[in-house]
């Protein structure tokens, strides 16, 4: 259970955290925003764990693929002036729903973004030139999609083109073996944690991927 200790005024910093002090832009849709945990996500437990500072900007029912209300379209309306240390961007499992066309990765000026593998890069690229932060796209845990798991290869491939950090809770298959008792806890369904969920099963991985990587980049 997750009474009390799931109250973000009830964590403490970690004050020897590298990320203390940093000013992180998560970017994403229902997973990113906690829509079934009244709001809360990993970025809340992110930030309050590190002493870190945040903007989230989180939608549900978004896709990276380009439209009304995209990931790309909030975030190019984003203020450039705004100063961040470092870009997390869901791997957003509504494209994979939809049947958005998935695309192939290519490093190009143009990318399409009416493919997923457009949109990441437009993305990537955007964050590059706009706030010239280090970039790490995270993945949702496992859940049966073949779509989903053809977006995670993908993502893979990109991530090896650009230089960036990608967060695989997907195919860890140490994170993803928790036991169903456990499941029926940080789950509220197959794609949206709980605040247990975020906060004891999530966050502690998704630190230690952005820590590990943030030292290689020393």
């Amino acid at each position: 259970m997750c009474i009390g200790k799931c109250e973000i005024d009830s964590i403490k910093a970690n004050e020897n955290s590298p990320l203390r002090g940093r000013r992180i832009l998560f970017l994403g849709s229902s997973v990113t925003k906690g829509s079934a945990s009244g709001g809360v996500s990993f970025a809340e437990y992110i930030a309050a764990r590190n002493g870190a500072e945040f903007v989230k900007e989180a939608v549900n029912g978004t896709t990276l693929v380009e439209g009304n209300g995209s990931y790309i379209e909030r975030l190019c309306n984003i203020e450039k002036g705004e100063g961040f240390d470092l870009f997390i961007c869901q791997l957003s499992t509504n494209d994979a729903t939809r049947g958005k066309n998935i695309g192939v990765p290519a490093l190009t000026d143009s990318p399409d973004t009416s493919t997923v593998c457009g949109a990441v890069e437009y993305i990537i690229e955007y964050v590059k030139e706009t706030w010239a932060c280090p970039v790490i796209f995270y993945t949702n845990s496992y859940y049966e999609s073949e779509n989903y798991s053809a977006m995670v290869t993908a993502l893979h491939k990109i991530a090896e083109l650009y230089g960036i950090c990608v967060i695989d809770l997907y195919r860890d298959e140490e994170f993803n073996n928790i036991g169903k008792e456990k499941r029926d806890i940080y789950m509220a369904d197959f794609i949206h944690p709980t605040k247990a969920g975020y906060l004891e099963w999530w966050t502690p991985k998704m630190e230690k991927y952005i820590t590990d990587y943030l030292k290689k980049r020393q």
